[in-house]
């Protein structure tokens, strides 16, 4: 597997840590060590994903993911100092992709670049045909989703998520099962990211005749009501 991936933390031994896991699998690694460098790296280099820590110097990992979002959908997995939901939750609704905390095992740093690199592909590729829930219309190829007709944005992994559980509508799945087929994982992931991106696609569907139900104790189902 071969890419291009930005590494953005101002401390150099992570950067020389991250570079060697990623050299070693093939990829070629851009560094930035503040959030202004990444952000011109992001619109030079156009790298296939961006490894953000939340802590730089002077504009932090949340301002460059925000701006990043408003000119770019490359994947973006955060990295945050701190075990605490909330830097989490904040980097997730400003659109990345997934997290990770420090410090981290550099392998699965490695495998989550995968996988999302590897969904993020199959995406592209995609020759489906498109697929309807009730008034929601989602078209893989095209990446789009209308909701009585009229079109609705939602972000990468959002569009994912919904696809998964339109595929599965009706069914219950887990939030391993759905870090499984929307993320591409094949180990268990921190499930946050599930209920994080579930509750910015309930928004999204208000108004529609599709809801995402919580089953608690098991996962999320993807119902069809018959009046709005």
């Amino acid at each position: 597997m071969t890419g291009r991936i930005l590494v953005v933390d101002d401390e150099q031994n992570i950067l020389d840590l991250v570079r060697m896991y990623l050299e070693r699998d093939g990829y070629i690694v851009l560094e930035a060590k503040n959030g202004r460098a990444a952000l011109e790296s992001i619109r030079k280099d156009k790298p296939d994903l961006v490894v953000l820590d939340i802590m730089l110097p002077g504009m932090d990992g949340f301002d460059v993911c925000r701006q990043a979002r408003l000119e770019s959908d490359v994947p973006i997995l955060m990295l945050t100092a701190r075990d605490e939901d909330i830097d989490k939750i904040v980097g997730l609704e400003l659109g990345a992709d997934d997290y990770l905390t420090k410090p981290f095992n550099p392998r699965e740093l490695v495998a989550r670049v995968k996988a999302i690199l590897r969904r993020a592909e199959t995406s592209d590729k995609s020759g489906e045909k498109p697929q309807q829930a009730a008034d929601v219309l989602l078209d893989p190829s095209r990446r789009e989703v209308k909701i009585n007709n009229l079109p609705v944005v939602l972000r990468t992994k959002e569009f994912d998520l919904l696809h998964v559980m339109i595929e599965n509508q009706g069914l219950v799945l887990s939030r391993e099962k759905l870090l499984s087929l929307a993320w591409g994982y094949d180990f268990f992931g921190q499930t946050r990211t599930v209920d994080v991106h579930v509750a910015q696609l309930r928004k999204k569907l208000e108004g529609s005749q599709v809801r995402i139900e919580t089953i608690t104790g098991v996962g999320y189902k993807l119902v069809v009501v018959e009046s709005v």
